[in-house]
């Protein structure tokens, strides 16, 4: 059995969708394309219309060089707005077997504990711990016998109005929204490892205009943060700095940008108001305004990492990705800033069909959407559809088990139990073959290559 799906990465400077093919536990990139992002500021919607029609172009673009008309996706949602509520929940088993309706059950009534603003939406329950009866961190209680059940939940939300934003300008585009994601959970899926994910990490994708972190201990992710920072900063930092009209200083940020070496050459650049008129000025007030604010970045994701109280649980230190990481020396000096704990600089982990110009950090959310479509998310979670989504149903026909599939034949040993709010909830942070290139794909190709040198 085979599926087709789309993919909507909605970022502040880029709107990039991906078509794919699952089939079986194999994924294959059928086309993908890129637009500038418009009517979007700091990870939201400001404008629908504009924000819409850079979906539309990105979506057509990649039907086109797909060969397929698709109209379901999945969406990114930047976790601007968004709050981590800790939550737990313990029922009974009285037939003392664990089967999806009770792991299901838990994880509802965690949901029913948790104290959850009234203009806030559930965007992914993510249980990270599961016990049953006395014994503590279970990976997997399918089918296990006991008595109790118990869940530890991270339950992700963010504001009605994003979410209602978001359907809006997808659904002027002529897109039907199969499920939405967190853009950091999707980067997340597309770059670790098992080996970091069993360990725990902070993941931490820094874009174009902000920068998302997540961290990962136990079976799914525990927190997540957003800073409304990113690669553009630079360029407006050097554009004020130097006084020179902004593509001046990105270009200067892409041809001298490092963190490494400070140099005292001159270069020479037009002054902003008067481009007839130039003025030389050294590299190392280049480097200087470059580490500034590269720095300044860091510390603040370095607080957010200590805030989490999760950073004794990062075995496998913090890992980077996204355009921002380009930038020459940006691993040296986080691995100063985050305490000398393991840094890695992350590409998304290569699909079948999956041209160069993909494998780029820049696309690590979109990629990540795809793998969630094929199964590669948590064992299981409550959507934000309401569904709970789990590990066990084929990659290529993945079912989500709603409440009412849980319990319309249920008998009154399985209604959920009614408790008291948590009062102790915390608030936290395809290509066609790369051998035959079509007409379509060298537009992509061009797209990539103009939008990659506007960005790190």
């Amino acid at each position: 059995m085979q599926k087709t799906v789309l993919a909507i990465d909605i970022g502040s400077t880029k709107i990039c969708a991906i078509i794919a093919k699952i089939e079986d536990e194999t994924i294959s990139i059928m086309g993908a394309d890129i637009a500038k992002a418009t009517g979007l500021k700091k990870g939201s919607i400001t404008n629908i219309e504009l924000a819409s029609k850079s979906i539309e172009i990105a979506v057509e673009g990649a039907k086109r060089i797909a060969g397929v008309s698709i109209d379901r996706a999945y969406v990114s949602i930047s976790g601007a707005y968004t709050k981590n509520v800790q939550s737990s929940a313990i029922v009974n088993i009285p037939n003392k077997e664990i089967g999806l309706k009770e792991i299901h059950r838990v994880m509802q009534t965690s949901l029913y504990n948790a104290n959850i603003p009234s203009e806030s939406e559930i965007l992914h329950a993510l249980p990270y711990n599961f016990k049953v009866d006395e014994q503590d961190y279970i990976e997997d209680p399918l089918g296990m016998n006991a008595s109790r059940l118990e869940v530890q939940t991270n339950i992700v939300t963010t504001q009605k109005s994003s979410l209602n934003n978001i359907r809006k300008a997808v659904k002027a585009a002529g897109i039907d929204i199969e499920n939405i994601i967190l853009s950091g959970y999707a980067s997340a899926i597309a770059t670790l490892n098992d080996d970091e994910k069993s360990l725990g990490c902070a993941m931490i994708d820094l874009g174009g205009s902000t920068s998302n972190l997540v961290i990962h201990a136990g079976n799914s992710i525990r927190y997540s943060d957003f800073l409304a920072v990113g690669s553009n900063h630079i360029t407006n930092d050097l554009s004020m700095a130097l006084h020179t009209p902004q593509n001046v200083a990105e270009k200067v940020k892409t041809s001298h940008g490092t963190l490494r070496n400070s140099s005292n050459d001159l270069i020479e650049i037009p002054v902003l108001g008067d481009e007839g008129t130039t003025q030389e000025v050294s590299l190392d007030v280049v480097y200087n305004v470059i580490y500034a604010r590269v720095e300044e970045t860091m510390m603040i994701l370095a607080h957010a990492i200590e805030k989490s109280g999760l950073k004794n649980h990062l075995g496998a230190g913090v890992i980077l990705t996204g355009g921002f990481t380009k930038l020459e020396g940006v691993r040296e000096l986080a691995i100063a800033l985050f305490d000398n704990m393991p840094v890695r600089l992350a590409r998304p982990k290569k699909m079948e069909g999956m041209f160069e110009e993909l494998n780029d950090p820049a696309f690590s959310t979109g990629l990540g959407l795809i793998r969630y479509a094929a199964g590669s998310y948590t064992p299981y979670e409550i959507d934000v559809n309401k569904n709970m989504r789990h590990h066990k149903e084929p990659a290529a026909a993945r079912e989500e088990i709603s409440l009412h599939d849980l319990h319309k034949s249920d008998d009154s040993t399985t209604e959920i139990p009614r408790r008291a709010n948590n009062k102790n909830a915390k608030e936290n942070f395809g290509a066609t073959p790369m051998n035959r290139p079509n007409e379509a794909q060298t537009s992509f190709f061009s797209k990539f290559r103009a939008w990659a040198s506007q960005l790190f």
